[in-house]
């Protein structure tokens, strides 16, 4: 695919990758990893067994090892993440790897610098990476490197967006946990931009356990007891609106989630809500369900002494768990008509494990 391919085979309108609709000055080296939106529909994903490197790494004397030879490692914040240089990610072996999903587990967001040699490999290294630490997520409406749907594309240019944005709001901060709708969502996530605006579209990550920390007790208790259906419809219906690429390949599925869940290596708490999945509080009437969503989506908003801000530089790799996080895309950079691509790499976890044992949750 060259950088002014069309985009979407499904489209009868070519759109084009390039920013004026003119060949480009010289070839866009990421050209082979451009949005492609094949019509290809998909099965139901199924039940699996997860498997978690971390616990690995707990067998380890120092499950720090992979960090030896860094020249700096700083914590972004007291509780949530940590910046490293020096380590060149494509070198780490099974047990780095598993020590790698470990510190994520623990930090919550961990940012590598000068990754170029990992960015620059072909797609089928992107999915071997992705593949030791779970079962790789298709999405069900996004753009993907043609012959590559495991690998979840952004990208917006000056004349075309394949994210999934909302253009009747007043700002672009939508806190989430990565298709939180499915019955198995994330964990470890690999995130890198290929191309970036000169300035701005940083990505702003949260600790949802300190979230979960500054709540009262009490309160804590009570989120115990509840569940919440998380939705892909919504995302689904933006699809079928004929925006993002105009195809969804896999029926949109609800699931039920706790509220409160706990890692299954580290044994921590966290609050497992987010404004763009979470439609409701099963059990309660609307008026009280939106009520606790409400405030929680707040104290998500303003709490900005439990975030991390990510300012892209090339050759930037950050890793987060889903299971413990939230995080947004700042689009603040739309009037530069500047390029923002960039490629997820999203296995999946386990099925969200409840911090109440005795909660119930439906069966599959």
């Amino acid at each position: 695919m060259s950088a002014v391919e069309t985009v979407t085979e499904a489209s009868q309108t070519p759109s084009t990758l390039n920013l004026r609709g003119e060949q480009e000055a010289e070839p866009y080296p990421y050209a082979h990893l451009l949005p492609h939106f094949s019509p290809e529909k998909y099965p139901p994903l199924t039940p699996f067994k997860h498997e978690d490197p971390g616990f690995r790494a707990l067998q380890h004397a120092d499950p720090r090892t992979f960090l030896k030879n860094a020249t700096s490692v700083v914590a972004l914040t007291p509780n949530l993440g940590t910046e490293v240089h020096g380590i060149n990610l494509t070198m780490l072996d099974s047990d780095g790897r598993d020590q790698l999903a470990l510190e994520v587990a623990r930090r919550g967001l961990m940012v590598f610098r000068n990754q170029h040699e990992f960015i620059d490999r072909e797609p089928e290294a992107y999915l071997e990476w992705g593949r030791h630490f779970g079962r790789l997520h298709v999405h069900p409406t996004s753009g993907h490197p043609k012959d590559y749907p495991q690998i979840h594309l952004v990208y917006k240019d000056a004349k075309s967006s394949f994210n999934f944005e909302r253009e009747d709001s007043i700002t672009s901060t939508v806190w989430h946990s990565d298709v939180s709708y499915e019955l198995q969502p994330p964990g470890l996530t690999t995130f890198f931009l290929l191309s970036q605006p000169t300035t701005g579209g940083d990505t702003l990550f949260t600790s949802q356990i300190s979230t979960l920390r500054k709540l009262s007790p009490s309160f804590v208790a009570f989120l115990h007891t509840l569940s919440a259906v998380h939705s892909g419809v919504e995302q689904a219906e933006f699809s079928r609106s004929g925006k993002r690429g105009g195809i969804v390949r896999r029926e949109p599925v609800e699931h039920v989630h706790p509220v409160v869940r706990r890692h299954p290596v580290t044994g921590e708490e966290a609050l497992y809500v987010n404004r763009q999945f979470t439609k409701r509080i099963v059990g309660l009437k609307r008026e009280e369900s939106e009520t606790i969503l409400k405030f929680l989506y707040d104290h998500v908003d303003k709490s900005a002494d439990l975030q991390a801000r990510v300012k892209w530089q090339p050759g930037t790799v950050v890793l987060w768990d889903n299971r413990v996080t939230a995080h947004s895309a700042i689009v603040d950079y739309g009037k530069s008509n500047e390029r923002r691509h960039g490629a997820r790499i999203t296995p999946q976890a386990e099925r969200p494990v409840p911090a109440l044992e005795s909660l119930e949750l439906p069966g599959v």
